[in-house]
């Protein structure tokens, strides 16, 4: 697993240096373990959260596993109250603190829910409330076999100096405040999404630059509070761009995060990459089949 997580990481820098280094890479042999060991060496230099102790690292990497589980998935129950409220009124429901504790607890108690589920993700006020026993939702979550998790960032807001539409999230200047007292809650996990736009054919730079690193950040003060970081570079499906544009846009966002990670010192097989799917705008006019598709996404 590591020497793949090495591999692929060497790819992702390899991409950001240039087509000779990607020759280089592309070239390796596949199970040829010993010819990337100076690779190698060089890239755990940055790599390995070489902050941690072992058994950090061993929490966060069966953290990992467990919100991986085969046949089972994540729900992500971190609407805020605001969005909460808005579904609350379509259906006659006022938008209380206690029917938000209510219909959270309804989630959460499903009797078949463990066999469907191996993570959830709690706003921050769910995290502190309790079910009608006392007990607070990430400890039930828990009971159940499910690992509960909390989505720390804040607003989003117009990054200076970019297209409209490119924005930056809020939220790491308190994270490591707010990350410990979501581990002493119970969580063990931690989701932060960073929206991008493609405008007139692509992404600045900038607004890669700064969402990635703003990712990485994220991901290391998590990883240094025991939560284990999803990383969420969230490439929005509106606009008109077609589908070589969206692989293009895909390698680049996700170059650019990998290459940040290694350079803050996440530990990567402690971490969790949530992909957007690689898909043209709503708006592309270039129709494509769903092999297509499949193919980009996969390829």
């Amino acid at each position: 697993l590591a020497t793949s997580l090495l591999v692929t990481v060497a790819y992702s820098a390899a991409f950001l240096q240039g087509p000779e280094s990607l020759r280089l890479i592309k070239n390796l042999p596949a199970a040829s373990s010993t010819r990337i060991a100076p690779r190698a060496v060089a890239l755990k230099m940055t790599y390995g959260g070489s902050h941690l102790s072992a058994a950090q690292k061993e929490a966060l990497t069966k953290t990992a596993q467990a919100i991986s589980q085969p046949g089972k998935g994540i729900t992500a129950t971190d609407e805020g109250p605001g969005t909460v409220g808005d579904r609350f009124e379509k259906v006659g429901i006022v938008n209380t603190e206690e029917n938000r504790r209510l219909y959270r607890q309804m989630l959460y108690s499903v009797p078949n829910g463990p066999q469907y589920l191996c993570g959830a993700i709690l706003d921050p006020e769910t995290v502190f409330q309790k079910n009608d026993d006392g007990v607070p939702f990430p400890e039930m979550l828990s009971q159940r076999g499910i690992v509960p998790g909390v989505k720390p960032h804040l607003k989003i807001y117009q990054l200076p100096g970019c297209a409209p539409g490119e924005t930056v999230m809020q939220g790491l200047d308190s994270l490591a405040v707010r990350c410990r007292e979501y581990y002493n809650a119970g969580c063990r996990f931690a989701k932060w999404r960073s929206p991008l736009v493609i405008t007139h054919g692509g992404i600045s730079d900038l607004a890669i630059r700064t969402n990635m690193d703003d990712l990485a950040r994220y991901a290391l003060i998590c990883q240094s509070e025991g939560l284990m970081p999803i990383v969420e570079p969230d490439i929005s499906m509106s606009g008109d761009h077609d589908l070589e544009t969206a692989v293009e846009v895909t390698v680049r966002v996700q170059s650019h995060l990998f290459k940040s990670m290694l350079d803050h010192g996440v530990l990567l097989e402690g971490a969790t990459l949530k992909p957007s799917m690689v898909a043209p705008g709503r708006a592309c006019r270039t129709p494509y089949t769903v092999e297509q598709i499949a193919e980009a996404n996969v390829r």
